[in-house]
C-alpha cells in the first residue's frame, strides 16, 4: 500500500481529521482526478461528475478538521474510495 492509499484510509477512517497534512490532501484530489484552482490561500477543486466544490485552506501545514470531513463525505457520497491513487 502506497503513500496516498494509505493517507486515503486514514481520511476514511475518520481518527484523525485534525491531522492531516494540507500539502498531501491536495495530492490526494488531484490523484482523484480533481482539478485545483488556487485564489490566494484558497485551493479549490472541482471535477465534472462531482456537483461539489470543495475549498480548502491550510492552518499552518495542516489542513482544517471539518474541510477533511467534508472530502471523505465526497469520497464515501461518489464511491471515490475505489480508485487506486498510488
Amino acid at each position: 500500500m502506497g503513500k496516498y492509499e494509505k493517507l486515503k484510509q486514514k481520511i476514511l477512517s475518520g481518527s484523525s481529521d485534525a491531522d492531516i497534512d494540507f500539502g498531501e490532501l491536495c495530492q490526494l484530489l488531484l490523484r482523484l482526478k480533481f482539478k485545483e484552482r488556487i485564489k490566494g490561500d484558497h485551493h479549490i477543486f472541482s471535477k465534472p461528475d462531482v456537483q461539489e466544490i470543495i475549498n480548502l485552506q491550510p492552518k499552518k501545514s495542516k489542513a482544517k478538521a471539518y474541510q477533511v470531513k467534508q472530502v471523505r463525505e465526497l469520497i464515501h457520497k461518489y464511491c471515490l474510495g475505489d480508485e487506486n491513487v498510488d
